[in-house]
């Protein structure tokens, strides 16, 4: 019978105690030989331990893993990163070693895109907007042509920017629906697009055509501001832009332009800052819809983390293939 792979969890305490449930120690405990329940702050506290590591499960509070820190890790196999984003994190040692990644970015695109699909669907219904007036007038307008002209989601076109674990999950979601979809991304083929439920076009052709257009692409040096204040004039009157990406990608200004004309509506969880000004117009814009970042795990979701990589370990200690590969070849185009 094959030996337990030693392995160690490293990672800031707290992040243990929210995220780990007992079970999950279990399940662990059955798989792995695990050195500690109590999470490490740094692989180097491991100690004499780090000579037989061949798994470290890491998360929010681990120092970056660079060439000296793999170096002392001689018989480190895998890293299961229980958290979204291993960039910055990873020293590219890691992959030149052959030792394989995985994260639970696939977990989190769960929640973020259920909160996408209904911020569209409560986005071309105008529920903000009817809400606001009803709250106002206390009237029923009924069929509502005048305050909430082109209103309902039947037949209308959804414009996804990004085929991330996110929006390859909204456009899934999205299938249910009696609804058109568009796809950005110039790393999915036309074939691939169609696979997945989508029409592929270019952001121009997207931005123009769509009623409501949805962010889903990693912030990068060529994606900062992709949604400027061109992409922004191509837009329907009326269409609403959806941003549960990261601000950066939106040109805030040129957006804060069109809102203030009232010509167009935003649904938005992130921006930049992420922590907008006392006197930003985005607080109070009536077309405006603001979240502070909860689009991701929050509460008992981030427990689905967990429930991701604890399978991918079970999967690594059997010796079956693992889900949630992180590959170096894709870091480029990664979040």
């Amino acid at each position: 019978m094959a030996k337990s792979p030693t392995t160690a969890l490293v990672m800031h305490p707290v992040v243990r105690e929210e995220l780990v449930r007992d079970d999950h120690l279990q399940r662990l405990e059955r798989a792995v030989r695990l050195i500690s329940a109590t999470p490490f702050r740094d692989p180097q506290e491991i100690g004499e331990d780090m000579a037989h590591t061949e798994v470290l499960i890491t998360s929010w509070g681990c120092p970056r893993i660079d060439a000296e820190i793999i170096d002392q890790l001689p018989r480190l196999k895998l890293i299961a990163h229980l958290a979204g984003s291993v960039k910055g994190f990873l020293d590219d040692s890691v992959w030149r070693r052959g030792i394989l990644v995985t994260n639970a970015v696939a977990a989190n695109a769960v929640p973020v895109a259920e909160y996408t699909l209904g911020a569209i669907l409560f986005a071309n219904k105008h529920v903000f907007q009817l809400n606001q007036f009803y709250v106002d007038h206390h009237e029923n307008r009924a069929p509502w042509s005048k305050e909430a002209p082109n209103v309902g989601n039947y037949g209308k076109t959804i414009g996804i920017v990004g085929a991330s674990h996110v929006g390859q999950l909204v456009i899934e979601h999205l299938r249910r629906f009696d609804l058109q979809v568009l796809l950005y991304d110039p790393y999915v083929t036309p074939l691939a697009s169609r696979d997945l439920g989508a029409s592929k076009v270019g952001l121009s052709e997207l931005v123009s055509r769509s009623d409501v257009v949805s962010l889903h692409a990693p912030l990068l040096t060529d994606t900062r501001h992709m949604i400027g204040a061109r992409e922004l004039a191509l837009m329907r009157d009326g269409a609403t832009l959806i941003n549960t990406a990261r601000g950066g990608l939106v040109d805030q200004a040129a957006l804060v332009s069109e809102l203030e004309r009232g010509r167009l509506f935003a649904i938005l969880d992130t921006t930049e800052p992420e922590v907008l000004p006392d006197d930003s117009p985005l607080y109070t814009l009536p077309n405006v819809f603001l979240t502070p970042h909860i689009a991701g795990s929050l509460g008992n979701e981030t427990q689905r983390l967990a429930d991701y990589i604890v399978a991918e370990i079970e999967r690594f200690a059997k010796g079956a293939a693992l889900k949630h590969l992180v590959k170096r070849e894709h870091l480029a185009h990664l979040a």
